[in-house]
């Protein structure tokens, strides 16, 4: 298996959302780990102070080329990362062997008919939180002794579809714009694939989220990674699901909460169906009893997310994914 370095250039990122048409940045072949570098921060650069700042960030936000701007979402994104041999109907293994912030600082931004409270907080507002990358900790407000723990994560992990021109705002069937703060290093996420080559993407590194992601943002921040991706033909899947050492995560994504709770629930159902040879209905009871169902976030339009988390300590066997 190869090792690639990916980093973060004006010929290596898009902007704004996904297509099949981008170039690829990266081929591959199923098992290569890549080192992927990723920046945020495209639309606030000239607020932002200098240590947020580095000569190839400002590169990328001078002079990325209109055809590296796609749907309008506010995104970063490195890659398009072509595996060869990828087919649709396939699954992509995105493993995610390690995540750290780049920089010492991240920012969150209150946007203007955004949010969970649009209406009561509806003045724009811009923060940059310094991080302590030695102790893995920010504290906000800034002299309250609140510590927030860093705990690194991509908010868009995601592959192409037949789209020419699809917004990196909302998550899908696709992965996109998930912002699952459980998506950490030591986790796997599993993606079905739709077109030749997967043509994965990721960015949006969040230092720290809570459940929810309230007010639009996190603590967004310029953040390096390891991935390796893995082409799964003994799989399949129409929707992403994820493991963490501890848990299988399925999701759902819809319009409403009651309707992405509705839909990550059918999907455990069919995820223990499947792997754990259970019945619909014993699977609908061992949801009430045993899963956990969170607001994943509440804010990426039109999209809200719930995931479940299923224990994997409680299964008689172990589920090799």
């Amino acid at each position: 298996m190869a090792h690639y370095t990916l980093k973060a250039t004006k010929d290596t990122v898009h902007l704004g959302g996904f297509s099949h048409l981008l170039n690829p940045a990266l081929s591959i072949d199923s098992g290569d780990t890549v080192d992927v570098e990723t920046y945020t921060g495209y639309y606030i650069y000239e607020k932002a102070p200098p240590e947020f700042l580095t000569p190839e960030f400002l590169d990328i936000c001078q002079n990325l080329l209109p055809e590296r701007k796609i749907a309008g979402g506010p995104h970063l994104l490195t890659g398009p990362i072509y595996v060869r041999d990828a087919q649709p109907g396939d699954v992509l293994e995105v493993k995610l062997e390690a995540i750290a912030p780049s920089l010492p600082v991240g920012f969150n931004a209150i946007r203007t008919g955004w949010g969970a409270l649009p209406h009561q907080f509806s003045q724009p507002a811009l923060r940059f939180i310094p991080l302590d990358l030695a102790n893995n900790i920010a504290e906000f407000p800034p002299g309250t002794g609140i510590k927030i723990p860093v705990k690194p994560f991509f908010g868009i992990l995601g592959v192409a579809t037949p789209e020419t021109s699809r917004t990196s705002v909302p998550p899908g069937y696709y992965g996109g714009n998930i912002d699952n703060r459980e998506l950490q290093a030591g986790s796997r996420l599993f993606l079905p694939i739709f077109v030749p080559g997967a043509l994965f993407s990721i960015g949006d590194g969040h230092s720290a989220q809570g459940d929810g992601e309230v007010n639009v943002t996190a603590i967004e921040t310029s953040m390096n990674g390891r991935i390796t991706l893995k082409l799964r033909k003994d799989l399949k899947l129409t929707t992403p699901i994820a493991e963490t050492p501890t848990d299988i995560i399925t999701m759902g994504f819809a319009q409403t909460l009651d309707e992405a709770l509705e839909l990550a629930l059918k999907n455990t159902i069919d995820f223990l169906e499947r792997f754990a040879n259970l019945s619909p209905e014993d699977a609908y009871v061992l949801c009430s009893l045993a899963v956990n169902f969170r607001i994943t976030q509440v804010v990426n339009s039109p999209q809200k997310g719930v995931h479940g988390m299923l224990p994997k300590s409680i299964l008689s066997k172990a589920i090799n994914l």
